[in-house]
């Protein structure tokens, strides 16, 4: 199951983005060699800013994408206030 997950950052969160961005970009690299981690970008807002991530993992199940968020350094860091998760179908010119 693919999915697309949207984390909105908290407005004070960007001390504690830079605390724990290794942990998030370790996770991410760790997911992107098993295949369940697909493309991920930094949203920001008009000015460059940081003030968001989203990532399109590809998971057997719900239970795994649960088990993700739960260990993700940006929710656990309380970066992200906001997580908003929707399932998607990446296109054929992306398909891994």
């Amino acid at each position: 199951m693919q999915f697309i997950v949207i984390g909105h950052d908290l407005p004070d969160a960007l001390p504690r983005r830079l605390e724990v961005r290794q942990k998030h970009i370790d996770l991410c690299n760790e997911m992107k060699a098993k295949g369940t981690m697909l493309y991920g970008v930094a949203l920001v807002d008009d000015d460059g800013k940081m003030k968001g991530s989203m990532v399109v993992c590809d998971f057997p199940d719900e239970d795994a994408l649960d088990a993700y968020l739960k260990e993700e350094p940006y929710i656990t860091g309380k970066v992200w206030g906001k997580v908003e998760v929707l399932p998607c179908k990446v296109g054929p010119s992306f398909a891994k």
